[in-house]
């Protein structure tokens, strides 16, 4: 007894605990919210509208992270360690993704409908204002709070916008028991700007209004610009198979494949919920070299890998009440949940060395990685998806993070052995 109580002692008094706690909390009554709303959205659309839905949100997201060019992450790698930089970097935040996703906005209406014929232009611009400008400003509000480790007003912000989400989508099934993707795109829009005009006001309230600088924003838009890459070659090998999906027709296969997708979101949450609270500390580690963030990395993989290990047993095991839950027409999603299961497992490897890489300032390499990933994945499904439809996508998925967790963790080690020899070199030339 005394052992767990010195251990829960410990456990209370740490702060990266603390903060995972509070986003695990909040990604907790979160996915509570998030399951609910599939659920529901899942019956109101039925597989081949949803396949719709999901298929548009995909092409749009592939593109959305260029909307604010980076700039969130830029502001929590120099804010996390001087708070006083908060303004002018908050500042430049707003005014690149007013004005970038205003004009990513006007391409994507533009061209994803000669992309996927399906797809009409009023779907489009309700899904793109939807990501491009109000997804990533809320984005960027809770990365605010995340520098300046606020995780409270974090977890407030991601379980507020699902429980919105999920009301709305209630609401409408208990009135028009059916909708078409278009009609929900609309009403999702309506809490994406709800949501984004509260997360801005929070910002306001707690740390202070904007300054704009043109000099920060010119002198930063490099390492912004590489933190967008790796964002959208995320985006891309997460998004690239439902885009691709859509582009053939198969909508009704979009639909059961995203279902299974986003139940692997889902139970990823406990793993990202501990990187988001110890993504700050990263940087912090970095000023001192990769050789920190390294050992620092391992002991979240401690923690994150047996925890991703037993949710995807018990995906593998519940499985088959997905077409309890959300009805007969995704009776496939049970085969495909069972293929991607592994994903959290891939993706705790994924994380805890690519932001090692980031704290320690070696993003570019990140990016590179990231960048071959998403080639693959791209290539792979040009193939599969046409030969295999939603499995062969799933295929790929599997194929394209396990090569990425491998790809991330051999890059790490290497620059962490050349950051040794360079140590051992200069210390041999002292003498």
């Amino acid at each position: 007894m005394d052992r767990i109580a010195k251990e829960w002692k410990r456990i209370r008094s740490s702060a990266l605990a603390r903060n995972a706690g509070w986003i695990f909390l909040g990604q907790g009554l979160s996915i509570a919210c998030q399951g609910l709303y599939f659920i529901l959205l899942a019956r109101l659309l039925g597989s081949t509208e949803y396949g719709i839905y999901a298929g548009t949100f995909a092409m749009v997201a592939i593109l959305s992270s260029y909307s604010a060019l980076g700039s969130s992450f830029t502001l929590l790698h120099h804010v996390s360690p001087d708070a006083q930089k908060f303004a002018p970097y908050w500042g430049n935040v707003l005014v690149t993704t007013f004005a970038l996703g205003s004009l990513f906005v006007g391409i994507l209406v533009w061209t994803v409908p000669h992309v996927a014929h399906s797809y009409s232009w009023r779907l489009v611009l309700c899904a793109a204002v939807a990501d491009c400008i109000c997804g990533q400003l809320a984005d960027a509000s809770s990365r605010v709070f995340q520098a300046f480790q606020k995780m409270r007003i974090t977890a407030f912000l991601s379980s507020s916008a699902n429980l919105l989400r999920a009301l709305l989508a209630g609401l409408m099934l208990w009135s028009v028991h059916h909708a078409t993707a278009q009609q929900w795109v609309m009403a999702a829009l309506a809490v994406s700007f709800l949501v984004a005009c509260s997360a801005l006001v929070l910002v306001t309230r707690h740390f202070g209004k904007p300054a704009f600088s043109f000099d920060l924003l010119r002198r930063r838009t490099g390492e912004g610009f590489v933190f967008a890459l790796s964002s959208s070659t995320m985006g891309i090998y997460n998004n690239i198979d439902k885009a691709m999906l859509g582009h053939y027709g198969m909508n009704a296969a979009n639909g059961i494949y995203t279902m299974a997708y986003r139940v692997v979101d889902i139970c990823t949450v406990p793993v990202t919920s501990i990187h988001a609270a110890a993504f700050p500390r990263f940087f912090c580690k970095g000023v001192s070299g990769v050789r920190n963030t390294t050992a620092y990395a391992l002991q979240i993989l401690k923690r994150t890998g047996p925890l991703a290990l037993l949710f995807s047993v018990l995906m593998a095991i519940t499985a088959p009440a997905i077409p309890c839950l959300v009805g007969k027409s995704f009776s496939e999603s049970v085969l495909a949940l069972r293929w991607l299961c592994l994903l959290p497992v891939f993706r705790s490897f994924q994380l805890s060395a690519g932001d090692a890489l980031t704290g320690a300032g070696h993003q570019k390499f990140r990016l590179c990685s990231h960048a071959v990933a998403a080639a693959f994945n791209f290539a792979t499904n040009l193939y599969l998806i046409p030969h295999y439809g939603w499995l062969g996508a799933a295929w790929s998925s599997l194929a394209t993070d396990g090569l990425l967790g491998v790809s991330n963790w051999a890059v790490l080690l290497a620059v962490r052995s050349q950051a040794i020899n360079r140590v051992a070199l200069s210390r041999l030339v002292e003498r």
